[in-house]
């Protein structure tokens, strides 16, 4: 069947502002995802239920190793699709009470586990969170590509798309910490409360739901403007694995995947040990912790207009490994300066809005190079459409996300095998706390982080696609559709 974009006009209308704002809010349910494993998992496991921290670790990592197995799946599957609806929509509105309601039971285990009944409870429940989420996230992400092929503009929704996902993580983390995870008589360090976090995962779960709903729903009037497609190639399995060895095979795309890689990696590590930090080193209160959530929104309001501005101004490519060297050096700072003696005490006024600040500049670095390096695989596709004939919008996006949630999988055990080499016991009271402890975590973060996210900004020096390079590929489309179109003429009247 082909899919409803047959109709579509050969000059689509511009995207209207709502409509970016519909795709991007869609976003918010996979922030919120994020926050969850990243930030909130281990310390709950952890430090409430008191479970080892690298036993839920490596929970955490295996349930997002075998769920990034099922994103290629999920890509092609996506990318093969003909319905009335698109490729995109079925998939994207099918997720939905499925991944919510998985979200909600990760946070209520069952009483009376032990920790190796609790590690297989957070392999299963976390693996099904993020099994169905994908089938949102991969198909939502693949509208990107079919959404505009304008080069620029194409940064303009990944920057959407990135500030209402930390809207939803950022947001649900400052409310959580704020609200659900305040001080109590019976539980003076707020983050040590249990029913915080069930109150958090009954509100991100209806969040979730309802953000995936609003998108799909809010980008379905656009299906009717997206490129035909042709009837489906039914190939066997040996034939479906050759041709995603080929699309892969392109080298732009093995650049961006260094780049996720080792950057992700780092961000999974940094997600894992924020609350940690923020507990232990800068002895904050859930009130304190709260605000600083904050800065990363700050950080994603920033990249609304920073990456746009730099892709315009340096291009995609230089603009995002110029952007993720700062990024770090400015993320690192504190924690070196706080090392060295040269930072604000922990009784300093003026603790809290230096490590805003700071945060903030990271965050707005940081994500403007995320949203450049999402907009930068849907210029691959159509290079690699030129050389396969195959457009593979749902795989290649598939791949990344597959990287992003492998590797961030290894840095949150990388952070939990970290919290144990430490010797940072679960229930350990801030007060009690012996200060080198917390700075010894520091000393063994931060050359870390260097490292990842410096080298894998040199990945992206093997990428080569740039605006005018990028318009000829999309002219070489244009030439080659016509051709095609004729030759289609022809055949179908050969009189003439």
């Amino acid at each position: 069947m082909i899919a409803i974009g047959t109709a579509a006009a050969d000059t689509p209308p511009p995207i209207k502002l709502s409509t970016k704002l519909f795709y991007g809010a869609g976003s918010i349910g996979y922030g919120i995802k994020d926050v969850a494993f990243r930030t909130f998992l281990l310390v709950y496991y952890n430090q409430v239920i008191g479970v080892r921290a690298e036993l839920v670790s490596l929970a955490i990592l295996v349930a997002l190793v075998v769920d990034a197995i099922s994103d290629p799946l999920v890509g092609q599957l996506s990318d093969n699709l003909r319905t009335r609806w698109g490729r995109r929509h079925p998939l994207m509105f099918a997720s939905a009470i499925p991944a919510a309601g998985s979200l909600l039971f990760l946070f209520l285990p069952p009483a009376g586990l032990n920790d190796v009944q609790m590690f297989f409870y957070i392999l299963v429940v976390g693996c099904a969170v993020r099994t169905f989420i994908t089938f949102y996230e991969i198909p939502s992400s693949a509208l990107a590509p079919e959404l505009t092929s304008e080069y620029d503009e194409r940064t303009s929704i990944a920057s959407f798309r990135y500030f209402f996902g930390y809207l939803g993580g950022v947001g649900i983390s400052f409310l959580t910490l704020l609200v659900f995870l305040k001080p109590t008589e019976a539980f003076p360090v707020g983050q040590l409360n249990p029913a915080g976090y069930w109150t958090f995962a009954i509100t991100g779960a209806a969040l979730m739901l309802a953000s995936i709903l609003v998108s799909s729903f809010g980008t379905l009037h656009r299906v009717k403007y997206f490129r035909p497609q042709p009837v489906r190639e039914r190939v066997g399995m040996r034939r479906n694995l050759a041709q995603m060895r080929e699309s892969f095979s392109h080298r732009g795309f093995l650049a961006i995947l260094g780049f996720g890689m080792l950057k992700y990696t780092a961000i999974g590590m940094t997600g894992a040990l924020i609350l940690y930090f923020g507990t232990y080193l800068w002895r904050l209160n859930s009130n304190e912790l709260a605000i600083l959530a904050l800065d990363s929104l700050m950080g994603a309001f920033l990249g609304l207009f920073l990456a746009p501005w730099a892709s315009r101004r340096f291009g995609k490519r230089n603009a995002a490994l110029g952007l993720t060297v700062i990024a770090v050096f400015v993320g690192a700072m504190p924690y070196v300066l706080r090392l060295s003696g040269l930072f604000f005490s922990n009784d300093s006024p003026y603790l809290i809005p230096a490590l805003f600040t700071l945060v903030s500049i990271y965050s707005a670095c940081g994500v403007s190079s995320a949203i450049l390096v999402h907009a930068m695989v849907g210029d691959v596709v159509e290079e690699s459409q030129l050389s396969t004939g195959r457009r593979t919008e749902g795989l290649f996006y598939a791949a990344n996300t597959f990287m992003q949630k492998a590797v961030s999988g290894i840095g949150v055990f990388a952070a939990g095998l970290l919290v144990a080499a430490v010797g940072l016991e679960p229930g350990t009271d801030p007060a009690t706390l012996e200060a080198g402890v917390a700075q010894d975590l520091a000393l063994i973060y931060v050359p870390m982080l260097v490292f990842l996210y410096v080298a894998g900004a040199a990945c992206l020096l093997f990428y080569k696609i740039d605006r005018t390079s990028h318009e000829a590929n999309l002219r070489a489309l244009e030439e080659r559709d016509r051709r095609q179109a004729a030759n289609a003429d022809m055949i179908a009247d050969p009189a003439d």
